[in-house]
């Protein structure tokens, strides 16, 4: 049975976050608000968490496509190669925000995603998200949970998320409803920036 604490963005409890901290701590999986969709979080060092969310996801560990969340843009170098000027002003214009941005992976990737030569990052503009990664000293490997109802496609609600995901999660976190579009993906990884999804973020932040 999953647990379902109530965070509020504007002025987060810490006592709460801790909560949350500690099951990702222990490998637990987390649901929480991001400034897009709700997203499906653990730990980025625990593989028993990691190989948990991709048998959900129904996808091979090495051949997931999850988003690295960060508190802000300091850890990039912790996963990232060196990436040239024009690229972290573009990085710097939009996060944090709602975007996905693809970066050229380097040699610390933990094991499982050691075989991928991009990564994708995140850093929401949402303090939940944010202080969920800061307190917990590392990033949160993040999916977003999608809705087989081809309507809805995410779901916004946390109690409706609750009772979908009940059994499949450790903790949902009630941060309000969340919104039903996506994050904008860009890929920095080539010369050119690619826009791969159009989502929430506005892609003239590339001009």
């Amino acid at each position: 049975m999953a647990q379902l604490i109530k965070i509020y963005e504007e002025n987060p409890n810490p006592r709460e976050i801790e909560k949350v901290v500690a099951v990702l701590r222990k490998g637990g999986l987390v649901i929480y608000p991001t400034d897009t969709v709700y997203g499906l979080g653990c730990d980025i060092s625990n593989t028993k968490a990691l190989e948990k969310i991709a048998r959900i996801k129904g996808v091979k560990l090495d051949k997931a496509n999850f988003s690295f969340v960060c508190a802000d843009l300091s850890n990039l170098s912790d996963y990232i190669r060196q990436i040239d000027t024009s690229t972290f002003k573009i990085l710097k214009r939009a996060l944090p925000g709602p975007y996905t941005f693809v970066l050229p992976g380097n040699n610390n990737l933990p094991k499982h995603f050691k075989k991928k030569k991009t990564v994708g990052i995140r850093v929401p503009d949402n303090n939940i998200a944010r202080l969920l990664v800061e307190q917990l000293g590392n990033p949160i490997v993040s999916t977003s949970i999608y809705d087989e109802d081809e309507l809805l496609e995410y779901t916004t609600d946390p109690e409706l998320i609750l009772e979908k995901w009940d059994n499949l999660v450790d903790v949902v976190i009630d941060g309000g409803y969340g919104d039903n579009v996506a994050s904008t993906v860009i890929d920095l990884s080539e010369d050119e920036p690619i826009v791969i999804r159009e989502g929430k973020g506005d892609t003239d932040i590339l001009n």
